[in-house]
């Protein structure tokens, strides 16, 4: 069987290799077509945005998520013939009522340092992440054989 179009989505951060799934993603897709790949971004794996899931048991566990950079999608996709189209990084956006409001912060009161920060942690958690790259997504193209 071949496809026009695979997508994978949010799946290969948590492999350790690239390599195989790329190969299967390659194997089904016919020549011509497209393969996207959406997955978690590596700086918000790097920050600690690991699922959080529960064992058959009911026990806490965290699902394997691995830090793959550009390089490594592109080290397993273009010794397969895939060629890149379009790869982009989209980021968190803080809106202007999650900036920290500065006036909020008790700086004279020693005694409550530094719970009185506890208003604004909010707000600097969103404007800490703002612009940082949430997902990456990934258009590639196997392109047709010569002749074809």
């Amino acid at each position: 069987m071949h496809v026009d179009i695979a997508v994978c989505g949010l799946a290969l951060a948590h492999l350790r290799d690239l390599g195989p799934a790329f190969a299967e993603l390659v194997r089904v897709l016919r020549p011509g077509g497209h393969l996207i790949i959406t997955d978690v971004h590596h700086e918000t794996v790097a920050l600690g945005s690991v699922p959080h899931v529960r064992s058959a048991a009911g026990e806490p566990r965290l699902i394997p998520s691995f830090r793959h950079r550009a390089s490594d999608y592109l080290s397993a996709a273009l010794p397969l013939g895939l060629q890149l189209r379009r790869c982009e990084e989209p980021g968190r956006q803080s809106t202007p009522e999650q900036a920290p409001m500065v006036d909020d912060i008790v700086t004279d009161a020693w005694d409550v340092w530094p719970w009185s920060l506890l208003a604004i942690t909010p707000a600097a958690f969103a404007a800490a992440w703002n612009g940082t790259p949430a997902v990456v997504l990934w258009h590639f193209h196997l392109p047709q054989a010569p002749g074809c």
